[in-house]
């Protein structure tokens, strides 16, 4: 272990996989560590005798829930849109090879205490009852709007620069109502608040545009794709390629005590009385907790369920979103929800989730709304974990921190993120333009 690196990595959570990915692909040499004896760090999967190690405290789940091996858990559970960043990212390093995709069945939105499938083109949006008739016709002339809308071409740009127009006055020309702009904003564009409202509209029309790519992509009911057994996969799929270009992986590694120069500059990470000399060391909060502060905390629930949730038109997996709105609260609710078609639980079974961020200390209380759109559970645990940040000026000590995951179930904050910081260790941008449909062939 006494070798040089270009970079260490703590950590095996997915946004220190997929970087140490990016930068093995690079040519750096790359050692990877993790103080657990398992993958993945906060964003592990847990089989269901893990959990009711975890949650409860005693390693003898009921039996009716069949066998343990047959959950994978995720503890951040998300779903990654068909076209983006991080599908980009996945085909971009050839991890596509290690991992089976499966397309999510349903998009759904809370609105007015029901919950609707979310239009997003201009055929369902005249199909949907979330809008009455005039309302229809004028979301379809600015969904019409944002699917031919080119950046490169103005004459698509109907006289507007979006780079200047917010999205309130963008939105406020086709007339729609509050109603509208809420299910746009918060389950096509995917905000979780509503401060993109006065920010220039072109991210919020790309985010759209994105939405309705990836849905046109495989047809289905949803934009996203999700893979088989679950997340866990990923990290262990990272691992793989990172060792095709000679990088190094250790788990159950204790300590993993990052070391400092003179100037505060990271010198090498210290286990077991050995230490890895490095010029950068990238690592999730918990590695550095003097570095990081809180920000937030997020509220969860996981229930295991009999059934899909009600109103989903049986979908064995879905995303709901409840607008922040809909609840009267400062930040969006999400339910996610998958089963064995997904091969999570055994035949029959169902994982649901419920998370936000948190805004009061207890989440049984807070989480209701969504928890009520379940209908009966099984089993149903509670938790909820700090959102931390760092706070620390890399250019100065080289270390690099990740934020710790958000309450969202699907991945484009969580990859903003990873390309953020590779940005900040590389110097550059993440190559990404990479042909979509190589990751087709394995998602059926």
């Amino acid at each position: 272990m006494d070798e040089e690196y270009d970079v260490i990595v703590l950590g095996t959570g997915l946004k220190e996989c997929i970087l140490s990915g990016l930068l093995s692909v690079d040519g750096l040499k790359v050692l990877h560590m993790d103080r657990n004896d398992y993958y993945g760090g906060e964003s592990t999967s847990l089989n269901l005798v893990q959990l009711w190690k975890r949650f409860r405290g005693s390693d003898k789940p009921p039996a009716n829930l069949g066998p343990s091996r047959d959950y994978n858990v995720d503890m951040v559970p998300k779903f990654m849109m068909a076209n983006g960043t991080l599908v980009r990212v996945l085909i971009h390093t050839d991890v596509t090879k290690y991992l089976s995709f499966k397309a999510v069945d349903g998009s759904y939105v809370f609105n007015k205490g029901k919950v609707h499938k979310v239009p997003a083109t201009d055929i369902e949006a005249l199909k949907s009852p979330l809008m009455g008739l005039f309302e229809k016709r004028r979301f379809r002339k600015f969904i019409i709007y944002v699917q031919d809308y080119d950046e490169n071409d103005p004459k698509t740009h109907g006289g507007l620069d979006l780079t200047r127009v917010t999205t309130r006055e963008l939105i406020s020309k086709y007339g729609l109502d509050d109603n509208t702009v809420d299910f746009i904003g918060h389950a096509l564009a995917l905000h979780r608040d509503d401060c993109y409202l006065d920010e220039p509209a072109l991210d919020t029309v790309k985010r759209m545009k994105l939405y309705a790519e990836s849905l046109a992509r495989f047809q289905g009911g949803s934009p996203y794709i999700y893979p088989l057994y679950g997340l866990g996969e990923l990290p262990q799929a990272f691992a793989r390629l990172s060792a095709v270009y000679g990088g190094t992986y250790m788990l159950n590694k204790p300590e993993c005590k990052v070391e400092f120069d003179v100037e505060g500059k990271v010198c090498g990470v210290t286990s077991e009385g050995e230490t890895a000399k490095c010029k950068k060391v990238v690592c999730d909060p918990s590695y550095l907790p003097n570095k990081v502060r809180k920000v937030g905390k997020v509220a969860r629930a996981i229930a295991i369920m009999s059934h899909p949730i009600p109103n989903t038109d049986d979908s064995h997996s879905v995303q709901v979103i409840l607008p922040q709105k809909q609840l009267g609260r400062k930040s969006d609710m999400y339910l996610f929800c998958c089963s064995y078609s997904h091969n999570v639980a055994p035949k029959g079974k169902f994982i649901a989730f419920v998370s936000s961020e948190a805004e009061t200390d207890r989440p049984e209380i807070e989480l209701k709304p969504g928890i009520d759109l379940l209908g009966p559970v099984d089993e149903l645990f509670f938790d909820t974990y700090d959102r931390l940040e760092p706070v620390n000026e890399p250019s100065l000590d080289n270390c690099f921190i990740s934020t710790s995951y958000d309450g969202t179930t699907h991945f484009e904050s969580t990859v903003m993120d990873v390309l953020h910081l590779y940005r900040m260790i590389t110097g550059k941008n993440a190559d990404l333009s990479v042909d979509l449909s190589a990751a087709s062939a394995a998602e059926e």
